[in-house]
């Protein structure tokens, strides 16, 4: 069904801290510039979701020194409601400039990132559609499947900003059969994987925290410690969340915390372990900082060959 009101039904004003940057902060609910669910255009950040009222899209756009939220759809109040975490204002980085402090590569990048802020959707079904298709794939590989997934079960968000799509209803998801996400370049293992997950979305939406997300989701066939850090990371806004089994992360952190250009898991831990409660924001920081290790042989896509 789609929905064609244009003017905002839900607003709210919100006031960041000082030096917050929304198009920073909100980069991570985005797949690329192009992610046909969200997206930033002309300063303003639109993201289109589901909620148990309806389909909804929320608009937030800087005003004077305020953010201004904006809702529109069924769904319009909840997702203005919950505009500020999503935005990252819920972020609590309390604590973490005394830990970053403790060593130079993190102090200069949280002080040059400072008005970066972790966003927390509160659903996780959307990520985890997203982190599923980028299991032991290129980048490119991943955006082909998900756009063309996207495409498949189009459905338009409301509000003026078009085209925008809906992410797909997990139980569409859950009753289509493997063989249909084969031409998007999605193989049975990882069709299966998100037919899985899509078909125990309620409960997965109804987990009080990213421990028992995590719990939950590692229990599905297919899901590993990788894709359940990158779900929680943007659901929750988990700070500590390690992308364990990631091909590049863990030489990222060993190049940028102890200049070596090779790294393992065991290492990348072993290393963040003195920022726990913080482990994922120094690993967003690094990659917001655009810290590589040394590349050795052919050059490897960025996101490329997590596991699951």
């Amino acid at each position: 069904m789609r929905v064609t009101g244009t003017e905002p039904t839900a607003r709210r004003e919100l006031r960041p801290p000082t030096g917050y940057r929304l198009a920073a902060s909100v980069r991570a609910l985005t797949f690329s510039p192009y992610d046909p669910c969200a997206r930033v255009a002309a300063g303003t950040f639109w993201w289109a979701t589901r909620t148990p009222e309806g389909p909804a899209t929320l608009a937030l756009r800087p005003s004077g020194g305020a953010l201004l939220a904006e809702g529109y759809g069924p769904g319009a109040d909840r997702v203005v409601q919950r505009a500020d975490a999503i935005a990252g204002l819920r972020d609590d980085v309390s604590g973490f400039a005394a830990l970053a402090a403790t060593h130079p590569v993190v102090a200069r990048l949280a002080a040059q990132h400072r008005g970066l802020r972790m966003p927390a959707t509160g659903q996780v079904f959307p990520r985890l559609l997203r982190a599923v298709f980028e299991q032991k794939v290129t980048g490119k590989e991943a955006y082909r499947a998900y756009a063309a997934t996207m495409r498949h079960f189009a459905e338009a968000a409301p509000g003026p900003m078009q085209p925008l799509l809906l992410p797909p209803d997990p139980a569409a998801v859950a009753a289509t059969p493997y063989w249909v996400f084969h031409p998007f370049g999605v193989e049975q293992r990882r069709a299966e994987t998100l037919r899985r997950a899509a078909a125990v979305a309620d409960r997965l939406e109804r987990c009080a925290d990213s421990a028992e997300a995590t719990r939950r989701l590692t229990a599905i066939a297919g899901i590993g410690a990788w894709t359940a850090a990158e779900v929680v990371r943007i659901a929750y806004g988990d700070p500590d969340a390690v992308s364990v089994g990631d091909f590049h992360v863990p030489n990222t952190v060993a190049w940028a915390l102890a200049g070596e250009p090779r790294g393992d898991d065991a290492r990348m831990l072993a290393l963040l372990e003195p920022f726990r409660g913080h482990r994922g924001r120094v690993c967003v920081l690094l990659a917001a900082g655009g810290v590589q290790a040394p590349k050795y042989g052919p050059r490897m896509p960025i996101r490329s060959f997590a596991r699951f």
